[in-house]
């Protein structure tokens, strides 16, 4: 398996990817898969600020991806991203998500971010909970029934990574560059 960046030529198989998990899942709060050409424009959006959209494959076949977005809009919010997986449903529990998600942390390290936020669908996703535990993140918290999905109430849980000393002291990079106010 390589991790490598992703192409606009991979915006079917993202597609098709997160389409599976739209349809049959809670991770996602949507509840009509995006479009290849959809998900080429959001594929561009992010790789427009600069940030790491990445995807996982072997023997050409894209099994998973991982990317980084904008946290929140407004300027004060610069430095902290939320990060965002997911793996083909016949590669999930192979490693997949953790390898392109860390390379995704280690892209973010070297842009500066200093905080990345996952805002992971159902309270109940062991693997997406684990694998963020397993690559240093710790909860931040539960929001409660806060969306409706396929016939049920959705929690959201809230994991925070700290990178190059997160608080510890004031920045030293412009950040990313985001419109808001």
């Amino acid at each position: 398996m390589i991790v490598r960046p992703s192409l606009e030529t991979d915006a079917p198989v993202l597609a098709a990817i997160y389409g599976h998990h739209v349809l049959h899942g809670l991770a996602s709060f949507e509840e009509v898969p995006p479009t290849a050409d959809d998900m080429a424009g959001r594929r561009a959006a992010i790789v427009a600020l600069g940030l790491p959209y990445l995807v996982a494959e072997a023997d050409g076949v894209v099994l998973g991806y991982a990317y980084a977005g904008p946290f929140r809009p407004r300027a004060a919010y610069r430095y902290t991203v939320e990060d965002s997986v997911y793996v083909a449903p016949e590669a999930i529990g192979q490693g997949v998500g953790r390898a392109v998600l860390t390379e995704v942390l280690a892209a973010c390290e070297a842009l500066g971010v200093r905080q990345v936020m996952a805002v992971i669908g159902d309270s109940g996703n062991a693997g997406s909970i684990g694998l963020h535990a397993a690559l240093g993140f710790e909860h931040a918290g539960i929001c409660r029934a806060v969306g409706f999905k396929l016939g049920q109430w959705v929690d959201t849980v809230w994991m925070q990574k700290s990178l190059n000393g997160g608080d510890a002291r004031a920045p030293d990079a412009p950040g990313l560059a985001l419109a808001g106010h």
